[in-house]
């Protein structure tokens, strides 16, 4: 039977907790705030559990050093905020094309550049998506909750070793130093994906890489005594070698978004609160959920029909459950602590003529269920 205790933790440390039971035995990064307790809770953990911690010189080795373990077959893990995430853009490509499953924490703050160090934002959404060059797709999470921290970890981890792939974990200074209660459950061997090894051990049969569906290949580890594995950020075909034909430059590109956007359902994870009879929604994510939450009990206090639609799984973008609230409400609210990322989102999905409205801070302060309620009362005016 699984263990389970109660923890009274802070999120930063549960981000650790839950890679670690995902089964991380590799951290490598470079300490900034607010992201820094991820670190030292990996530099005290990891080697209690036979793995390894590393600090870097910077952001750019540590994202390099990530890749490396992760070739050598171990899950892997780093932890950053905005301008590290920046610094590591150039190699979170080479791992989008060499498909190399690990996990990459940005504990947002706020910028541009050094910005306010310790305060909160989630100014890194379009960052997480487009912020490495190239057509390409992602897979990015957002826990509003120090649960969430630990299990949506574990979360993370099956999907970077499914669809080999780097997935971002895309928390804020609110939710990492948020001290909350919460069940650690160590996880059954069942509910742990591993990358899948090839069925061949004859090296003429064995492709690393495979563009031919949304599947994705079989994956070996540098050093395997029977298999060479080929990794290059260049275009590759199936073998690992380069070919730069606009045939396969054509087929790789697309084959690197399908393999996300088209399981899009079996990878978006979104939760919905008093939704049933909601003609006013709330859409939003990350810390700013909880804030919501608090409003729209407000709102149903004074005879508004309020509901929520949390974003978990912000990339690839949940456009079916956002569509449906769209469809749904007649006004829709947009609390993110930004200047309206997600909002933009959202009214690209708007062909319901519902009003789309923003709740926006950008001081370094969470934005207070009072400031959602009074976007609507204004609305309403």
């Amino acid at each position: 039977m699984a263990k389970v205790e109660k923890k009274f933790m802070e999120g930063n440390e549960a981000m650790t907790a839950g890679a670690i039971a995902a089964g991380a035995r590799f951290f490598a990064g470079y300490p900034i705030s607010p992201s820094s307790e991820v670190a030292k809770a990996a530099a005290k953990e990891l080697p209690r559990h036979g793995g390894i911690y590393i600090q870097m010189e910077d952001e750019l080795s540590s994202m390099a050093a990530l890749l490396g373990a992760s070739l050598a077959g171990k899950k892997a893990f780093t932890a950053t905020s905005g301008p590290g995430f920046s610094l590591m853009q150039e190699n979170l490509g080479l791992g989008i094309m060499s498909e190399l499953p690990c996990v990459l924490y940005n504990v947002q703050r706020s910028g541009p550049s050094t910005g306010a160090a310790t305060k909160p934002a989630q100014g890194d959404l379009m960052q997480a998506k487009y912020g490495t060059h190239g057509d390409h797709s992602i897979i990015a999470i957002s826990p509003s909750s120090v649960q969430d921290c630990y299990d949506l970890s574990i979360t993370a981890f099956n999907l970077a070793e499914k669809y080999r792939t780097p997935v971002i974990f895309l928390a804020d200074e609110v939710v990492g130093h948020l001290r909350e209660t919460l069940t650690i459950r160590e996880p059954e061997p069942d509910e742990i994906i591993n990358r899948k090894a090839p069925a061949t051990k004859n090296q003429a049969d064995f492709r690393p890489y495979d563009y031919s569906s949304t599947e994705v290949a079989p994956m070996v580890a540098v050093g395997d005594r029977d298999l060479l594995m080929r990794t290059t950020g260049s275009t590759h075909d199936e073998k690992g070698e380069f070919c730069p034909s606009p045939e396969n430059i054509d087929r790789v590109t697309h084959y690197l978004v399908d393999k996300i956007e088209k399981h899009v359902d079996d990878i978006t994870i979104t939760r919905k609160y008093q939704m049933d009879d909601a003609d006013v929604v709330l859409i939003s994510f990350g810390c700013s959920v909880r804030s919501s939450l608090s409003a729209i009990e407000i709102l149903r206090k004074k005879g508004v029909k309020a509901g929520l639609l949390q974003l978990v799984t912000v990339w690839p973008m949940p456009e079916k459950e956002i569509r449906a609230a769209l469809q749904q409400a007649k006004i829709v609210i947009v609390p993110e602590l930004n200047l309206g990322q997600l909002a933009g989102e959202v009214r690209k999905y708007n062909d319901y003529g519902c009003k789309v409205l923003q709740a926006n801070r950008t001081d370094g302060i969470l934005l207070t269920p009072q400031q959602i309620v009074d976007v609507y009362e204004e609305s309403e005016k």
